[in-house]
């Protein structure tokens, strides 16, 4: 099965979906990542002396090691403004996602949820974007394109990847789960494996606690499906 996941940033399928990704290649899926942003607007450039061109250059690379380390099928990379997606015509972000989609008629398609995992804009915009994409794409007849997931985790009432001193952001509710995938050893050891790529964001990956906040499972809400009890893989009941 065609599975294609979409995100605005480099590590973004690192910091969570990751596990799943290895998974679904283990289970013999083609998996696909698009990524709208070469993400080289971090302020990790600013340790690192480095423009956001250069930064963008250096992230990239260490996205090609991501591709390997998962095995993933295929990866498009674009160099849409990192932190300025709010800025641009969103249409521009439609055709593109709508092209690659075109291009690989995937069943399965995956991205942040409305609240975007962190509050973070380009999240957000990339959530509408995907959104109306698949929508409108279905309703023209890709009739290949079956489940729409985002990938988010489960409000706790804890702070969740923000710093200290920010307004806490509220996740998805319970009743809003749809998936709850079981993570493997060799799961864990992958979204490791994937995170260590980062080498320029692994201060990153420790502040967070990203690895330890994931636990053994990953959590997805499905749009437009409802199941209780929740799913144990995002392509059961695909064809």
């Amino acid at each position: 099965m065609n599975i294609l996941y979409i995100f605005p940033h480099p590590d973004d399928e690192s910091f969570g979906p990751a596990g799943v990704i290895d998974a679904q290649v283990k289970q013999g899926h083609q998996v696909h990542l698009l990524t709208l942003t070469k993400g080289g607007a971090t302020q990790q450039r600013h340790k690192l002396g480095l423009s956001v061109e250069e930064m963008g250059d250096l992230r990239y690379q260490e996205m090609l090691k991501v591709k390997a380390s998962l095995g993933l099928s295929q990866m498009k990379v674009l160099d849409y403004p990192d932190s300025g997606l709010t800025e641009l015509d969103p249409r521009r972000l439609e055709k593109e996602i709508e092209s690659y989609i075109n291009e690989l008629k995937p069943k399965l398609v995956i991205t942040y949820p409305v609240h975007g995992g962190s509050g973070y804009h380009d999240h957000l915009v990339t959530y509408a974007v995907v959104k109306r994409v698949f929508l409108d794409m279905q309703e023209a007849g890709a009739d290949y394109l079956k489940r729409l997931a985002f990938f988010t985790m489960p409000d706790s009432g804890e702070p969740t990847f923000l710093p200290s001193g920010w307004p806490r952001l509220k996740l998805s509710d319970a009743s809003l789960i749809d998936a709850v995938i079981p993570l493997q050893s060799e799961n864990i050891q992958a979204m490791k494996d994937a995170l260590l790529c980062y080498e320029s964001y692994q201060a990153i990956v420790e502040t967070t606690g990203v690895i330890e906040k994931i636990g053994d499972r990953v959590h997805f809400e499905i749009f437009d499906e409802d199941f209780s009890p929740s799913l144990k893989s995002l392509t059961e009941g695909l064809n």
